[in-house]
């Protein structure tokens, strides 16, 4: 492991994400976990996060788009909150479905407007 580009990892996963969110998933690791969890907090973080070619919003914006059309909820639910941090409004993350309908396909649209909804809702109540 590179150590600079895994603490660079980190402290984008912390901007992103948050301390909290972070936390637990550190809390979270074991044996098993812990080779997973430096991975993707060393080059999905570091190394690609961390590239000075896109900023943030971009990348959030990106993100949102290839989850919605994975079909992956709980990563989607996860950066839709980083998104917002990142400074995508909810206008954005609706355009970038409203994209994903076309180019995705409807039903990976539709729940990903559910999992939108779930994610303000949570943002709301606290």
């Amino acid at each position: 492991m590179d150590q600079e580009t895994y603490d660079k990892g980190r402290e984008i996963r912390t901007a992103v994400l948050g301390e909290a969110y972070v936390a637990q998933a550190a809390g979270n690791v074991d044996e098993f976990t812990g080779p997973f969890q430096d991975l993707v907090t060393e080059y999905c973080w570091g190394a690609v996060w961390g590239r000075d070619g896109l900023p943030r919003k971009t990348r959030s914006m990106l993100n949102l788009a290839m989850l919605a059309v994975l079909n992956r909820p709980n990563e989607l639910r996860t950066h839709i909150k980083g998104a917002l941090t990142n400074g995508v409004t909810r206008d954005e993350i609706r355009e970038i479905f409203m994209q994903v309908a076309v180019y995705g396909g409807v039903p990976a649209a539709v729940d990903s407007f559910r999992v939108a909804r779930a994610a303000f809702d949570e943002l709301e109540q606290g």
